[in-house]
This record gives structure tokens, C-alpha cells and sequence, in this order.
């Protein structure tokens, strides 16, 4: 049975309005569309006319609806890494669900748009691959957020693995209508748990290369050695 995490969610400062610049302006727009309808039918003449911009004013900035919605993505990173307490003291799994825990709190005010947004990408295997390549993206500044090292092969696996977690955590938060959020707490922790023993599993698998080579390097240092000593 899953262990129930023994957290707190701590009150954070309401994050700054904001800006009024034509980007701004143009992601805002976009997230109230996605709270209205669906991604496929979303417009770009659409976003800029509720942003209250010219075409030529939002193509200076986007060149893509789904460009508008990177962007957004990339503002929530922003948030998450400019935020936080000091946990370096804390193991790297309390770490990162604090990281991620914040994260969720970023996007609270687009939770509708978020709903929205999986509902798209599961009717499109398209817009699903090019939304895993920004999680993809995003999890990598959450691991280093955390004091988790997202570099190499092993870092890669483990963004990835991170996407597909908090994906799975997503889809619990956004029917999570309990503002202490202890159905979605609970979902981070059972996947943090998991993927814990999962990090431990891929650094065993990715350390088999690198001993095969080894010892093909020690096989091929004898018969050299063994040849040498015939040859003499």
C-alpha cells in the first residue's frame, strides 16, 4: 500500500501579474482559447484577435500556436527555478517533489487550459510527441532544480522518465479539486517512489556497457601479452 506523504504544501507568494508585452499577451490569449476549446481549433487570427493584436504583431513574436503554448511551458520553468527554499540538506526525493510540488502551484491559474491540452493530445499522437519533447525539455531544468544530475545517457533517461511521471501526476491533479491537493500529493509520491527504484535499475544497466568494454580491453591486453611472449 502506498505510503501517504507526510507534507505540507507551504504558502507561497501569488506569483506577479504578467507582463503586458505582445508575447504576454499572446500566451495569455492562447490559455484563455484552451480553456474554451480544444488546440486543434484554435486559430492563430483567433489568439491574436483576443490578445488584441495585429497578425503582423503576433507573427514579430510566434510563428505557431504550439510555439505560443513552448512558450508558456518555458515561463513555467521559470517560475519553478526562480522560486524555492534552501533543501540541500534534504535526500534528492524530497527535493524534487518540492520542485515539482511548485511546478504545480505555476500552473494552477492555466489548470483548465492543462485539461484542455491532454484531451488534445491524446486524440493526437503529433501534438502528444511534440508536448513530450518539451516535458522532456522541462524535466531536465526540474532534476538540476533538485540537485539531480540530468546530464549524459543517464540524465536523459532520467528527464524522460521525469516527463512520463508527471504526466501520470497530471492527470490526478486536474480532476484534484481539494485545495491541500492530497490526492495529487499522494500520486507524486507513489511515482517518486517508483521511479527511485527505476534510477537504481538504469544505473545498473547502463554501468554493463561500459564493464563489457572493460573486459574486452583486459582479453584483448592478454592476447597482445600472450604474443609478445610467443614471439620472444
Amino acid at each position: 500500500m502506498a505510503r501517504k506523504p507526510e507534507r505540507e504544501r507551504k504558502e507561497r507568494p501569488t506569483p506577479p501579474p504578467r507582463g503586458t508585452s505582445d508575447r504576454d499577451k499572446a500566451i495569455d490569449a492562447l490559455m484563455a482559447l484552451l480553456a474554451e476549446q480544444s488546440f486543434e481549433d484554435i486559430g492563430l487570427a483567433e489568439v491574436a484577435g483576443r490578445a488584441g493584436l495585429k497578425l503582423s504583431q503576433l507573427r514579430a513574436e510566434f510563428g505557431s500556436t504550439l510555439a505560443i503554448f513552448a512558450a508558456h511551458i518555458k515561463d513555467i520553468d521559470r517560475a519553478v527555478l526562480a522560486g524555492g527554499d534552501d533543501m540541500t540538506d534534504e535526500p534528492p526525493r524530497e527535493r524534487l517533489f518540492d520542485v515539482l510540488m511548485r511546478r504545480l502551484e505555476a500552473m494552477a491559474p492555466s489548470k483548465e487550459a492543462v485539461r484542455s491540452m491532454m484531451r488534445s493530445a491524446r486524440r493526437n499522437p503529433g501534438l502528444a510527441f511534440a508536448l513530450n519533447a518539451m516535458a522532456v525539455r522541462s524535466h531536465t531544468w526540474m532534476l538540476e532544480a533538485a540537485g539531480i544530475n540530468a546530464s549524459g545517457k543517464k540524465g536523459a533517461l532520467r528527464a524522460q522518465g521525469g516527463a512520463l511521471l508527471f504526466a501520470r501526476v497530471l492527470g490526478v491533479w486536474v480532476h484534484d479539486e481539494d485545495p491541500a491537493l492530497d490526492r495529487t500529493m499522494a500520486a507524486l509520491d507513489r511515482g517518486l517512489a517508483s521511479a527511485e527504484r527505476w534510477d537504481g535499475f538504469v544505473g545498473d544497466l547502463l554501468s554493463i556497457p561500459a564493464a563489457i568494454c572493460r573486459g574486452t580491453r583486459r582479453r584483448r591486453r592478454r592476447s597482445r601479452d600472450e604474443e609478445e611472449i610467443e614471439a620472444a
